[in-house]
């Protein structure tokens, strides 16, 4: 089925050159160019993703992305964004976009990162059709992969889509080390040169959310000079889904 998508950008010629692009793969692509009519569209279709400008007139990206995701239908944003700040980038990603790129960006950075979020989306839901592990405990900490919830001693976690996308590998994965490319390329989907600090980034707010003592992690820990690990002593168990 062809994917639709909405493409929420001021800048016309950007739009329109993107739109040209995202056509000739096949997508249908729908078009706004302000904060406001954009809600409006996302509102009133289903779209398979959202393609969200930070600076915008009216509703800005930010309270655009927050807007959406108090609704109980999930839906994937892919923020654009001119600032190459962090900070810009790490509220973005709090407040539930599930990826980012900075301008300027070429189309073909573009298109892998759309097609990263549709392929992780697909996986997720081919495993829920397989009947995959969707439950899982370690120790305190409970992972549910169907309500993407995260308790720890009963008490619930708020996690962007990336933090929960890296926690739920790792818990299914324990001891196995992974350097920072590898889990660029399965949870994000992609692999380019410079993108490692956002792993680093994405674990160190992680760390801050589930760990009693993120500078002492019981969990997720660094193995240095290599990479990542979920620990071996805290072994989860697949619970019933």
């Amino acid at each position: 089925m062809m994917k639709k998508i909405l493409l929420i950008e001021d800048n016309r010629d950007l739009s329109n050159l993107l739109a040209s692009h995202l056509r000739e793969l096949s997508f249908q692509v729908d078009l706004s160019f302000d904060g406001e009519s954009g809600l409006s569209k996302a509102n009133s279709n289903r779209y398979d993703l959202i393609i969200l400008d930070l600076m915008l007139p009216g509703f800005d990206g930010m309270e655009v992305c927050k807007r959406l995701r108090r609704r109980s239908s999930y839906v994937p944003i892919l923020m654009l964004t001119a600032k190459s700040s962090e900070t810009d980038r790490v509220v973005g990603l709090e407040i539930g976009a599930d990826d980012y790129v900075t301008k300027p960006f070429s189309i073909r950075e573009l298109i892998a990162r759309i097609k990263a979020i549709f392929r992780r989306i697909d996986e997720l839901k081919n495993s829920h059709k397989e009947n995959i592990t969707t439950l899982v405990r370690a120790q305190n900490l409970v992972i549910d992969s169907i309500k993407r919830s995260v308790h720890i001693n009963d008490r619930a976690v708020d996690l962007t889509t990336k933090e929960f996308d890296l926690l739920f590998h790792f818990a299914r994965n324990p001891g196995k080390v992974y350097t920072r490319s590898q889990l660029l390329e399965i949870v994000w989907g992609y692999v380019h040169d410079g993108y490692e600090h956002t792993v680093n980034s994405h674990i160190n707010r992680l760390r801050t959310k589930i760990e009693k003592f993120p500078a002492n992690p019981e969990y997720i820990l660094t193995v240095w000079g290599v990479g990542y690990k979920f620990s071996d002593t805290k072994i989860p168990e697949a619970l019933p889904s």
